[in-house]
């Protein structure tokens, strides 16, 4: 299972739902901005090899869809998977058609709810808020 920095929060069932698997780490953030000009920054990535491997990538909240494929592409530095998958809470449609046209080798993403779009700060709408900072406190200002 590949896990993004929010996902975390939801790395525990996945542990228990796939209990032999591997895991891989990413570290990825955003810059405020509006949905027009965002900014998503990956700092780390520990996986294992990756080679004809099933990947998850599980984050909680699929707004633009950006760090779903920009730790996609982080994660082929360490082999192409044979099978990827997604998964999260809550999805924007904007983030959804974006990780198809970007990352047309997923299979599926599943998600509980599909909201109705992003605001102009590119969050989703309803919503739950930034998931990493609802689980883990804001990011520290640099």
């Amino acid at each position: 299972a590949l896990v993004l920095r929010a996902g975390l929060a939801m790395h525990q069932g996945f542990v228990e739902a796939f209990d032999e698997s591997d895991h891989c780490f990413i570290s990825a953030y955003r810059e405020e901005g509006d949905k027009h000009n965002i900014k998503v920054h990956v700092d780390y990535l520990a996986s294992p090899d990756l080679s004809n491997r099933t990947v998850i990538m599980i984050d909680p909240m699929l707004a633009t869809g950006t760090s779903m494929v920009l730790g996609y592409k982080a994660l082929l530095r360490n082999g192409t998977p044979k099978k990827i998958y997604g998964a999260g809470i809550v999805a924007a449609p904007e983030g959804v058609e974006f990780i198809k046209e970007h990352i047309p080798e997923m299979e599926k993403f599943w998600t509980a709810s599909i909201d109705e779009g992003l605001n102009d700060r590119a969050y989703i709408v309803p919503g739950l808020g930034d998931a990493g900072d609802l689980a883990y406190g804001e990011k520290i200002s640099q």
